[in-house]
């Protein structure tokens, strides 16, 4: 199954530990046919499911419908603005103190405001 919402990437996460596979699927179906309704409706928590890492999971997906609701001049779900939406302590996509600054520049406001530090092309599909 393709995910066509934000909240069935996290339907199908709490599933199983598929949450990269899901969110690329997702993004290919929101590329090819942008729509707010696809981040509208509040996805499901991951962080009692999967721990520290489905809490990671709750902030990016935060940051994902942010990033796209920039991008394509949409309003932006309120859902996002939930305290369990952000992250109080800095997390690197990439844990090596050597890339830290590249992933402070480059992160995308709506990572970087969650404490979500990611490379620039985080949402990219190619």
């Amino acid at each position: 199954m393709r995910p066509r919402t934000l909240r069935e990437v996290a339907e199908l996460a709490a599933l199983a530990p598929t949450f990269d596979q899901c969110l690329a699927n997702f993004l290919d179906e929101f590329y090819a046919r942008p729509n707010v309704e696809a981040l509208l409706d509040m996805p499901p928590l991951l962080g009692p499911v999967h721990g520290e890492t489905g809490r990671v999971q709750d902030v990016y997906l935060a940051a994902t419908a942010e990033e796209l609701c920039s991008k394509h001049a949409m309003p932006l779900p309120t859902w996002t603005a939930a305290k369990e939406r952000r992250l109080s302590r800095p997390w690197f996509a990439i844990p090596w103190a050597s890339v830290r600054a590249v992933l402070l520049l480059e992160s995308p406001p709506g990572f970087r405001s969650r404490n979500l530090f990611v490379s620039e092309n985080a949402l990219s599909r190619a």
